[in-house]
């Protein structure tokens, strides 16, 4: 089968959710182009159809789409501002970036006009759904951005996603992922603590969280989470605690800004910063663990 004629994809790093992107994209008959600072995960996209790159300035010169996935905003602004002069000799061929990052929305607004002043265009379109949702084309995206960046991605959102949300203009896909993963680590300690208290009252925690998730007590956390990754011991969901402390901190500097008023953020906020029993690198599910009190 001849390769999507809608122009080439690169995808700039290929970690555990990149790498998926871009496979999903490969299979999905889209010229995909990936560059990752490591040369074992440029290997492992080759495996998959990707076109492995040395340099980022080659998915500059050659994309017509851009899907970044980048561990911060300061990488996101970075990678836009040193390819600057790629992006200004490329007028006339529209290009458009499509940031999954979890990056802050005074950033991406920053760089989406930036770019719409070089007729480029830039949407800040962050992901829920994990690895196994990026590998599988099944993640959630929210979006923010104008319109007609929105409706020219399309093709390219349209395989990487089972569901595709346009909150807003930009900046608003960022609001809408961080407000989403304060409520993730919020229900992660709750439902911990929920379970907690059923254990030492001598009920079994499986059989609490069976009647929570059959109840209003439920949640992705409760219903995915614990059982898969939790409850089984494998605390290998593929998002670090690094990553989810990042998140609720930006959430919590986003309040701040804002002037609005989270006290139940605040104490969240705290406890995700304050568990110095465990480390950044270990997987955020490790937050959820608990002993059986009472057994």
């Amino acid at each position: 089968m001849s390769k999507n004629n809608k122009g080439i994809v690169g995808v700039v790093g290929l970690g555990s959710m990149g790498l998926g992107m871009a496979q999903t994209l490969a299979a999905s008959q889209f010229e995909t182009l990936g560059f990752d600072l490591s040369e074992e995960r440029r290997a492992l996209a080759a495996k998959s159809g990707v076109t492995p790159v040395s340099t980022i300035s080659e998915l500059f010169e050659k994309s017509a789409f851009l899907v970044f996935s980048l561990p911060t905003a300061k990488d996101v602004a970075g990678v836009v501002n040193n390819h600057i002069g790629v992006l200004d000799a490329r007028q006339g061929q529209k290009i458009v970036i499509i940031d999954t990052s979890t990056s802050e929305p005074d950033v991406s607004r920053e760089l989406a006009d930036k770019l719409a002043g070089l007729g480029h265009g830039f949407l800040d379109a962050p992901v829920s759904g994990g690895p196994a949702g990026a590998a599988s084309g099944k993640l959630t995206m929210m979006i923010g951005g104008s319109d007609e960046d929105v409706a020219v991605a399309g093709p390219v959102i349209e395989a990487m996603s089972a569901k595709a949300l346009h909150v807003g203009p930009s900046g608003a896909g960022n609001v809408a992922k961080l407000v989403n993963n304060l409520l993730a680590a919020a229900h992660m300690v709750t439902t911990s603590e929920g379970l907690k208290l059923a254990a030492a009252a001598g009920i079994d925690p499986e059989a609490a969280l069976r009647v929570l998730n059959a109840a209003s007590g439920r949640s992705m956390i409760s219903e995915v989470h614990f059982p898969t990754w939790i409850m089984s011991d494998r605390f290998d969901s593929g998002f670090s605690m690094g990553l989810m402390r990042k998140d609720v901190r930006l959430a919590s500097e986003l309040a701040a800004r804002t002037g609005a008023e989270l006290p139940l953020a605040d104490a969240v906020a705290k406890l995700w910063a304050g568990s110095t029993e465990l480390n950044d690198t270990d997987d955020f599910t490790r937050m959820g663990a608990f002993k059986s009190a009472g057994k």
